[in-house]
This record gives structure tokens, C-alpha cells and sequence, in this order.
């Protein structure tokens, strides 16, 4: 058995039980920040793949990104690195990045948002691994820098948030809280990896993705009709509050004063609405007075919605939230409560009783919380408990001895001229 950088065997770690393991023969080099990136590794990562994620030995420049446990470990990288290894190298030396790209080049798959014309670009590991399939992460198609929340703003989506009432001519924008276009771009950027590795099997070829962040918002815009339908308009979408764009949707307040929302955009939603709200005549008057069937589609629910809201708003007046939660549900109708997030991070359906959820790991953080396993589920096959993520450096000498072979002295030698750094589990 070879021999640790401290004397004793190298102390290598077994494969966590993982949902389904689909990806159990892939092994993957992460060399990431923030959101995007890390969550493109954590969904290979969460199906099996073994994704080893590469940071510079203090830790990359989301490690300690807010908010911090006491004991300074950060929740946000704590999630988004569940079920990875963990070595952690020098990356400001030349030593340790020749070390990051002979690991990305032995491995053959690699994600990162470093930039194109840094060490870590997809021609100088190809010269070593001539099939590498890399994706990298990008700000804008064109070079520039950007981030979630300024793509946004250039999508045009937070000007479309507010009150209806609002005047648009001098209405602040609505930044959204999560930031979807990363976590967008990361399941992209799994997808195309994938891709890229599906046409190297069939080929041999490699391939260098690369996926700009801001090209996901634009074009996902684009994908959802929204740009082919302010070019028709020739102007932009008025602001809509809470109500659901083109089709039935708001949220209600019952009697007690608890929030819901509800939608309907088929037919049975829409008679399950009428039945639950109990406003089957006040719908039939309002059709003979505005000469429209609301049953017939999108079109007239959204068309009449403001005169729809005020009817089912004062039947709504009428009811607690008990009645009328029994009600939606005994028509099937499609609804929700409005919860704080501290509310729904403990409420049972949601998180307690939901498979997604597998038993607590034994986090860096020390702190015990409900982990998610995969997303995607396998009817009849049992999913396995969801994975920790690592210490900063826990696998560092695993990695370099079965990747790139170096002996125990080797290791050791690294260790002790900086250039690698073993577990911070106690720093």
C-alpha cells in the first residue's frame, strides 16, 4: 500500500452513496467560483460522477462567501460542492497550476470560469489531452465581465416587475433575489459537457464549449417568445404585479388574511377555480355583460383579469384560509400559500416528508440541516443518502498519487514548499 506524505497509507476514499450513480464511470476537474460553475459539478456530481474540484490552497473566491456559520464556513459553498473531492494547490505558482493542468489533462473532462487566455485554457490542456471536452463558463459572447444580477438587468425582466400601478416612466426595476441565470447557465453547462463527451465517444474528438452567461439570459428571453413579442408590439410589456403574463393567475388574500396564489391555464383549472370560489353565477353574469366565454381559453381570462380578480377576490373575502385551501384542493385546483423561506425551509411537505431530501451528512459546517439528493428521481429504484461536500483539501493527496501517480515524498515535498495543502478540517 503506498505510503501518506505523514509516514501511513494514503487514505483513500470510497465512493459515497450517491442517487442512482448513473454517472459512476465519469471523472471530472472543476476549477470554479461562485454559482454557475459549481452547480454544472454538483449535478454530475449528484448522479455519480466524480467530480474533483480544484481551488487555490486559501480556497477559490466564493469560500467563504456570506452568510458564515460561526465557526467561519460558508453555507452557499458548503451546498453548491456536495459530493466532491477537494484538492487545493498553489493556483497563484507556476508549480501548482502545471499541477491543475496535468490533473484536467489526465481526467480529460473540465469545467471552469476561468478566463480562455488563462493557464487554464482549453488549448494549453489539449496539448496534452488532444480529446479534452472543456466548458467554460463566460460573462458576455464578446469578452466582457458580467454576473447574474447585471445580465439581468440587461434582459429587460426587472423592468417588467412591480406594481401594476407603478408609472413607467420613472419605476424603479425589481432585481429578482435568486439568481437564476446562474443556476441556469450550471445546468446548461452539465447538459453540454455531456454532450460534448457523448460526441467524443462516437468520434474521438474533443471540444471546447464555452457558454456565456449572458447569452443564457438573452437567448432564454428570446426561447420564451418574449423578444419575438416585443418586436411585434413595438414596445414593452406593461408591469403586472403579481398577475401571471397571459393567462389566469394572481395572488388572493382570504378573510384571516393569508396570501395564496393560484393559476389556471386549462380547462380544468379554470372550473375548479369557479367551483372552489363559488362564483359560478357571478362568472356567468360577467360573461353576458362583456360577450365572452372565459372557458375558452387564456385569451378572455386574461383580457377581462381585472374584473375576474375583483370577483374572485370578494368571494375569497368570505372564507378563511382552512375552508378554502380544502376547497381548491377537493377541485384540484392548482395553489399555493405563500410562506416566508424560513417557513419553508421547515415545513413537512416541502422538506420533511420529500424524498428530496435524504438524512443529514456530516457537513464541514458542523451545522445539521436537511440535504437534497439529485432532482431527477427513478421510480422503483432506491436513491441513495445525499453526500457532504469536502473539506478545502481533503482529497489533495489522494488525487495527486491516483491522477498524476506522485509517490508519499512527493506529496510531501508539496505540502511542505506550499505548493499543496492537505484538509483545513482543523485549520
Amino acid at each position: 500500500m503506498p505510503q501518506g506524505s505523514d509516514g501511513g497509507p494514503i487514505r483513500t476514499q470510497q465512493r459515497l452513496p450517491l442517487v442512482y450513480d448513473l454517472l459512476s464511470d465519469l471523472s471530472i476537474i472543476e476549477a470554479s467560483s461562485f454559482v454557475a460553475s459549481p452547480t454544472a459539478g454538483l449535478y454530475c456530481a449528484q448522479l455519480g460522477a466524480e467530480v474533483i474540484r480544484v481551488d487555490h490552497k486559501e480556497g477559490g473566491l466564493d469560500y467563504d462567501r456570506y452568510m458564515l456559520t460561526a465557526e467561519g464556513r460558508s453555507l452557499s459553498w458548503e451546498n453548491l460542492n456536495r459530493a466532491k473531492k477537494s484538492v487545493a494547490l498553489d493556483l497563484r505558482s507556476e508549480e501548482g497550476r502545471e499541477l491543475l493542468v496535468e490533473l484536467a489533462a489526465k481526467t480529460g473532462n473540465l469545467i471552469t470560469n476561468l478566463p480562455e487566455k488563462s493557464f487554464l485554457s482549453h488549448e494549453t490542456v489539449a496539448a496534452k489531452r488532444p480529446d479534452l471536452v472543456s466548458v467554460r463558463i463566460m460573462g458576455w459572447h464578446d469578452g466582457r465581465q458580467a454576473m447574474d444580477f447585471t445580465v439581468n438587468a440587461a434582459s429587460g425582466y426587472p423592468l417588467m416587475c412591480g406594481p401594476e400601478e407603478w408609472d413607467p416612466a420613472d419605476a424603479p426595476p425589481v432585481n429578482q433575489v435568486l439568481p437564476a441565470w446562474d443556476f441556469i447557465t450550471g445546468a446548461y453547462c452539465a447538459f453540454a459537457l455531456l454532450a460534448g463527451i457523448r460526441h467524443r465517444d462516437a468520434t474521438g474528438e474533443g471540444s471546447a464549449l464555452r457558454v456565456p452567461l449572458g447569452d443564457v439570459a438573452i437567448g432564454t428571453m428570446a426561447n420564451s417568445g418574449a423578444m419575438a413579442e416585443m418586436l411585434y408590439r413595438g414596445a414593452d410589456r406593461e408591469r403586472l404585479g403579481n398577475a401571471i403574463w397571459g393567462a389566469f393567475g394572481r395572488d388572493f388574500r382570504s378573510r384571516d388574511g393569508q396570501r395564496f396564489m393560484v393559476a389556471a391555464l386549462t380547462p380544468k383549472q379554470w372550473r375548479g377555480l369557479v367551483a372552489a370560489f363559488g362564483v359560478a353565477d357571478e362568472i356567468a353574469a360577467l360573461e353576458a355583460e362583456c360577450g365572452v366565454r372565459f372557458a375558452d381559453g387564456d385569451r378572455p381570462r386574461f383580457e377581462h383579469r381585472h374584473a375576474l380578480f375583483d370577483l374572485f377576490q370578494a368571494a375569497s373575502d368570505t372564507m378563511n384560509w382552512t375552508e378554502l385551501a380544502a376547497r381548491l384542493a377537493a377541485e384540484g385546483c392548482t395553489f399555493e400559500r405563500y410562506r416566508t423561506m424560513h417557513e419553508a425551509a421547515q415545513d413537512p411537505v416541502l422538506v420533511a416528508d420529500n424524498p428530496l431530501f435524504g438524512p443529514a451528512p456530516a457537513n464541514p459546517s458542523g451545522f445539521e440541516y436537511p440535504a437534497t439528493r439529485s432532482f431527477a428521481n427513478i421510480p422503483g429504484r432506491e436513491a441513495g443518502d445525499p453526500a457532504p461536500a469536502p473539506f478545502l483539501g481533503q482529497h489533495t493527496e489522494e488525487v495527486l498519487a491516483e491522477r498524476l501517480g506522485l509517490a508519499s515524498g512527493a506529496i510531501g515535498d508539496l505540502v511542505d514548499r506550499g505548493i499543496a495543502r492537505l484538509s483545513d478540517e482543523n485549520p
